[in-house]
């Protein structure tokens, strides 16, 4: 008894399909290796990286796309930061509207917007100067970006008793621009 050509091509269909879930399945999983190996070293080395902000975070970048190497993943901590400082930006931005806010916080928004205003170029600049392998510039783009989230924060601790808006945003800043610097010194 012969078997139907349909029956065929379903059968070796199923076959090209499995094996392609497992070649994307051994892809993801090394991505994800990457990252966890990664993120373990920098952790350890530096006190600013918590490893489950840098397991999270790299995770989610790597969501849409495959890492191959350390110095990819460099590339995509960048583009995390970038996406937080855009954010921050516009954050502000819409706090900086409200009509009800104490004139100090607003001072402090408004000193805050500018800072990450004028990091959002900074960041892509860095990036460029990654792809370019210009790592001393890169260095010292992401260390501006992370003294703006500090100055940033510092300034809401000028008065006692204002809680800053951005405490978060601020720390994820910094954390995302010390495991950019970490990642890029295991690349160099």
């Amino acid at each position: 008894m012969a078997i139907p050509h349909y029956f065929s091509v379903f059968i070796l269909s199923i076959f090209f399909f499995s094996n392609f879930l497992i070649i994307q399945s051994s892809k993801t999983i090394k991505t994800a290796d990457l990252i966890y190996k990664t993120c373990k070293k920098i952790s350890r080395e530096d006190p600013n990286i918590s490893f489950n902000f840098c397991l999270t975070s790299l995770k989610l970048a790597t969501n849409h796309s495959r890492c191959t190497d350390v110095r990819h993943l460099g590339l995509l901590s960048i583009g995390l930061l970038y996406r937080n400082v855009t954010s921050t930006c516009h954050h502000i931005t819409k706090l900086v509207k409200n009509k009800k806010l104490d004139p100090f916080v607003k001072s402090c928004l408004d000193d805050c917007l500018e800072l990450y205003s004028d990091a959002i170029p900074t960041v892509k600049q860095a990036m460029k100067d990654y792809k370019s392998k210009r790592y001393d510039d890169v260095n010292v783009a992401i260390g501006s970006v992370m003294d703006a989230a500090t100055t940033c924060e510092d300034g809401f601790k000028e008065r006692k008793g204002v809680a800053s808006p951005l405490k978060k945003r601020d720390e994820n800043a910094f954390e995302l621009g010390a495991i950019v610097l970490s990642i890029m010194s295991l690349v160099r």
